[in-house]
């Protein structure tokens, strides 16, 4: 969907309201399995001192996996929204600016992108989640299981010698 900045552009102090429903097709993650509501863009246009601007936020509720003990779990996102809008660019890979194409915004592509830059590269159940034993599999979130770590390889000689001294004494 493309939004027409022209009379934005055009008129210092003008400001354009949208509301915009993402497509989930294109927005697929890993450790993402399901959107319980679908991403939504929201907020305002504003033209102040000539200089176009997109303020808002993105808003999703997904149902998750987390990455470390593969708990599904439901995640709600707000990503801010602060973006510069403009008509050309002398650095057109200048990230502190959105291209317009002519008097026209690509509002998906700019939430798209905005959303998919914004999320998290792991998904976690919670900050401090202690993952699954990678011997018997229990969940370390619910206590620990009592496998015994395995010994670095490089101290394997050191394990030798207190075996040695627990026999002798």
């Amino acid at each position: 969907m493309s939004i027409n900045v022209r009379e934005l552009v055009r008129t210092p102090g003008a400001r354009l309201s949208f509301r915009h429903e993402l497509d989930l097709e294109r927005l697929s993650f890993p450790g993402v399995l399901s959107y319980s509501e679908p991403p939504v863009g929201e907020g305002v246009i504003a033209n102040s001192a000539d200089l176009l601007t997109l303020r808002g936020d993105i808003r999703a509720v997904m149902l998750c996996e987390c990455d470390r003990c593969c708990r599904r779990f439901e995640k709600t996102v707000d990503l801010p929204l602060d973006v510069r809008l403009a008509a050309e660019l002398e650095d057109e890979e200048d990230p502190d600016y959105y291209l317009l194409r002519g008097d026209e915004l690509d509002i998906d592509d700019l939430l798209e992108s905005s959303f998919i830059l914004g999320m998290d590269t792991t998904v976690l159940c919670r900050e401090d989640c202690k993952g699954l034993c990678p011997k018997c599999g229990a969940d370390l979130n619910e206590g620990d299981c009592g496998c015994r770590a395995d010994p670095d390889p490089r101290l394997a000689v050191l394990e030798q010698l207190l075996d040695d001294t627990d026999q002798t004494n």
